[in-house]
């Protein structure tokens, strides 16, 4: 069953939002020296994220060892979160998000885990949700061997978006 039908075209962004019961908090800070985003025409290219709760929770841990795929989902979701917040506070309003075009997914995971695309659904799940049809996008999803701080997943975006 696709969730993509299940959409009223009549609703922005933001009501999804509210129907889902999310509230998009202020983008994390980067950790490192980078920037959060970089827009380049009608690409607006955003950088990793994480499973960082509101409060600064980082979710942590090894997908296939002490975490599992439920909770892996779980936090794919909330980086998919935490991209929207960021998506948010560039834009002012998600309506101007045109397309979710590509998502690059990566799962801190033991060597023989093998289901990493069921993980990174969680974001890809909550993206199609928020967007529609919009919010369907090419997408990579690996894992790796350590991410920065342990955590669990990181996601970056590339979205198409109107002037």
């Amino acid at each position: 069953m696709s969730i993509v039908g299940h959409q009223d075209p009549a609703q922005t962004p933001e009501d999804r939002l509210a129907r889902l019961g999310i509230v998009v908090p202020p983008p994390p800070p980067p950790i490192a020296n980078f920037l959060t985003h970089v827009r380049e025409g009608s690409l607006l290219y955003l950088s990793g994220q994480g499973p960082r709760e509101a409060n600064g929770f980082l979710h942590t841990g090894k997908v296939g060892a002490n975490v599992t795929v439920a909770e892996a989902y779980d936090h794919a979701r909330l980086t998919g979160i935490n991209l929207l917040s960021v998506m948010q506070e560039v834009l002012g309003d998600l309506g101007r998000v045109r397309r979710i075009v590509k998502l690059l997914g990566m799962v801190n995971a033991t060597p023989d885990f093998a289901d990493h695309p069921s993980v990174i659904n969680g974001c890809s799940d909550l993206f199609i949700r928020v967007f529609g049809a919009s919010g369907s996008h090419a997408r990579s999803a690996i894992g790796v061997g350590s991410l920065p701080g342990n955590i669990t997943v990181e996601i970056e975006a590339v979205l198409a978006v109107h002037d």
